[in-house]
């Protein structure tokens, strides 16, 4: 579900400001490196084969069938799959981050870093605490350079180690004198368009500016979601539309590098003037009401994505970065609000395979188009992926008379909870404040299947109410109409307090961000702190209906798929783990580039041949075996935050308030050592990508040992301590 349409809250206008006092320790800014001062693209990489650099992320598109007898998402894109599998490698063993979303998940995979280093350890909102100890609401799409909010909280929205601003992704690629274009991708391009103070809008082109004078819908058409970062002296950004490229929140840290911000101003500069990108059916790229530019993200079907891709590609932008709108969702333009209007559909439905087939014709006209270009498998790196994995919620489909071939579901409210259609579909929408006793302390939560509890005033972790809170949510239950029609069922499937959430990388360097603690919930159930039907406290809503946020196996496992120079041709690989943070070291080894911090990820050296291997990490066997127990000792979705997990949410149901500070003590000892050991593994294994030095054996071997040992700590504690 995309970020804009999971819940009305994310709409909301964002009234941030920019900082006003540099900070100046580790800022990181672009590179003066002589390939970037006017030469062309220079990726480095061995062979110098690679030109163009495609990466395109869906929104809630599956490998796996969601139901047995129904062909998966890209079961049904057979054009992206045999691309994938015959040409290169499409991995099924890849996972997602916590929280599990759409923002999450992009900028994951789009940095390297854990959310703990990247600003968005929940998304895709958060609340923050203001001075007064009181949660307030905000989102996580935010321009790259934003704040989280002037008034309240100045820190970047997308902060990282020591409070800067997380590296933006397009530097390391513009400092190699390479354009890098963003479509609908999170956070690269503006992301609201609102004119307020803090607005994406106001920020960039300022609030008394032409662009600010433009109607709300027709800013958004404008110059939401389109835009290209260009790299020091490119023609494309040599206009006086062209805004300084800056690499943090304070203004003037642009280092003289430019970006064109909105279709009005990118389509122009890549189509030689006119307004209008084509689709990959040769139609027009439009918002809802046929206007040039931006059709929103919920319009960012594949047609109009990779349309957009296509004409940057073949016009001077060699990286891109691009977001797909899920397939899940039937996306509908609506005249009134100017957007596209989306409403969930499960599998088999005639209208989900009508979509996943028009998808598919719009990767075989991709394909084809970039080829008839010069541009194809021999020149270009094609990374396609997906955010996060889901939950499918309702019952199951009933065959159409009308369209054989095709399932069928109930799409209206079920208030009788025992009584719901078999063929049912929706989340079962809760208001929590009904599941909890009276006498809770005040609290505020992130909207979600996995919420975020606030408790007012920041209190510490053993205070007595929010002990009691933690206490609650564990033992309560609902009934949930999709077990044995109606039973009570557990809410809570795993807990976690800061303890916990530091071991999940849920902990970032703004202090007022940290949840007092998360329930990863029941995947059925959304919550919220309101009645979500007409006055009744639990209900179906058939509008959403692909859960995700959760700890759950199909909601954190996840794929990508890699073709290009560089890459083996391993077809499906479901052996080798990996989580979206090696997406972007594995990316830079290919094509020869460092990013200038320590990325959390590791190269997938079991997906490259042998020469695109870096030197420094040798044939890649040790390396791959270093990086598998690095996963597991380090990744939300690795053994060690699920054991540690499983042992957390036994200790928050605790009313026992010695076994309670015991497992928590163990939890943080043994997370303590785990970052340490971590930090050192990483550091290793980016230091051998960069060539800077050559991972040791006898070392590598030393470290897996320790690992195994943290690891046996961790998996010895859960079984001590079950969740349940």
């Amino acid at each position: 579900m995309h970020k804009y349409v999971r819940r009305a809250a994310v709409l909301a206008v964002l009234v941030v400001a920019c900082a006003a006092t540099a900070l100046t320790t580790g800022v990181v800014t672009h590179s003066t490196a002589d390939a970037s001062a006017a030469g062309p693209c220079q990726l480095g990489n061995k062979d110098g084969q690679i030109k163009h650099v495609i990466y395109l992320q869906f929104d809630n598109t599956h490998y796996r069938r969601d139901v047995a007898n129904v062909p998966s998402d890209l079961e049904q894109m057979p054009h992206l799959l045999n691309f994938l599998k015959s040409n290169g490698t499409l991995a099924t063993n890849d996972h997602t981050i916590l929280i599990s979303h759409t923002a999450g998940g992009i900028l994951s995979s789009l940095t390297g870093l854990y959310p703990d280093r990247n600003g968005q350890t929940v998304s895709n909102s958060y609340d923050y605490f203001k001075s007064t100890g009181v949660p307030q609401f905000t989102s996580s799409f935010k321009y790259w350079t934003n704040t989280a909010d002037g008034t309240n909280d100045s820190l970047p929205n997308m902060v990282g180690d020591g409070g800067q601003t997380t590296p933006a992704p397009w530097l390391t690629y513009t400092a190699a004198g390479c354009n890098v274009g963003g479509v609908s991708a999170a956070n690269i391009e503006l992301e609201n368009n609102s004119i307020s103070t803090g607005g994406d809008i106001a920020t960039v082109y300022g609030p008394s500016s032409p662009e600010a004078a433009e109607s709300a819908q027709q800013r958004t058409t404008d110059f939401v979601g389109i835009a290209i970062h260009c790299a020091q002296g490119a023609a494309l950004c040599n206009t006086p539309n062209a805004k300084p490229d800056n690499s943090t929140t304070i203004p003037g840290s642009d280092n003289g590098y430019k970006a064109l911000l909105g279709a009005k101003y990118v389509n122009p500069a890549i189509t030689g003037g006119q307004p209008c990108v084509k689709a990959t059916d040769g139609s027009s790229i439009t918002d809802a009401n046929g206007n040039c530019g931006f059709p929103g993200f919920d319009g960012a079907l594949a047609k109009n994505t990779l349309g957009e891709v296509e004409q940057m590609q073949e016009n001077g932008v060699q990286v891109s970065f691009a977001y797909i709108s899920d397939a899940h969702d039937a996306h509908a333009p609506s005249s009134s609000s100017d957007s596209y209007v989306s409403s969930a559909r499960g599998p088999g439905e005639a209208d989900y395979q009508a979509q996943l087939k028009s998808y598919d014709d719009a990767f075989a006209a991709f394909f084809q188009n970039l080829a008839a270009h010069g541009i194809d498998k021999s020149n270009t790196l094609f990374i396609v992926t997906v955010d996060e994995g889901d939950h499918f919620v309702g019952g199951q489909g009933t065959p159409d008379a009308s369209n054989p071939g095709t399932l069928d579901y109930t799409h209206s409210n079920c208030v009788t909870l025992t009584a719901c259609p078999s063929n049912q579909i929706g989340e079962v929408d809760d208001n929590l404040n009904a599941a909890l006793p009276s006498g809770e302390p005040s609290f505020d939560i992130h909207f979600d299947d996995a919420p975020t509890f606030y408790v007012n005033g920041q209190p510490e972790r053993t205070n007595a109410a929010l002990r009691k809170l933690e206490q609650d949510v564990g033992s309560a239950a609902l009934p949930d109409p999709y077990n044995q029609n109606g039973a009570q069922t557990p809410i809570a499937y795993r807990l976690a307090d800061t303890v916990e959430e530091n071991a999940l990388h849920m902990v970032n360097s703004d202090p007022k961000r940290t949840p007092s603690f998360t329930m990863f919930g029941n995947d059925d159930f959304y919550f919220q702190l309101s009645n979500p039907c007409s006055g009744v406290a639990e209900c179906v809503s058939p509008s959403f209906a692909w859960n995700h946020g959760d700890d759950q196996d199909e909601i954190g496992n996840t794929w990508f798929g890699m073709v290009g120079p560089g890459v083996d041709r391993n077809g499906i690989d479901s052996k080798v783990w990996t989580d979206h943070v090696d997406l972007r070291p594995t990316i830079n080894a290919l094509l020869g580039l460092q990013d200038n911090y320590t990325d959390d990820g590791r190269v997938v050296t079991e997906i490259l041949d042998n020469r695109a291997i870096p030197e420094g990490l040798g044939d890649g066997r040790s390396a791959a075996d270093l990086g598998a127990v690095y996963k597991q000792i380090n990744a939300p979705f690795g053994q060690f935050a699920s054991d540690t997990l499983v042992a957390s949410t036994a200790a928050l149901k605790s009313s026992d308030p010695l076994k309670y500070d015991s497992i928590e003590t163990s939890i943080a000892n043994l997370t303590l050592q785990r970052n340490v050991l971590a930090s050192q593994i990483r550091q290793a294994l980016n230091d051998a990508a960069s060539g800077s030095a050559r991972l040791d054996d006898d070392q590598s071997r030393g470290w897996i040992k320790q690992a195994q040992s943290l690891l046996d700590q961790a998996h010895a504690l859960a079984a001590a301590n079950p969740a349940s």
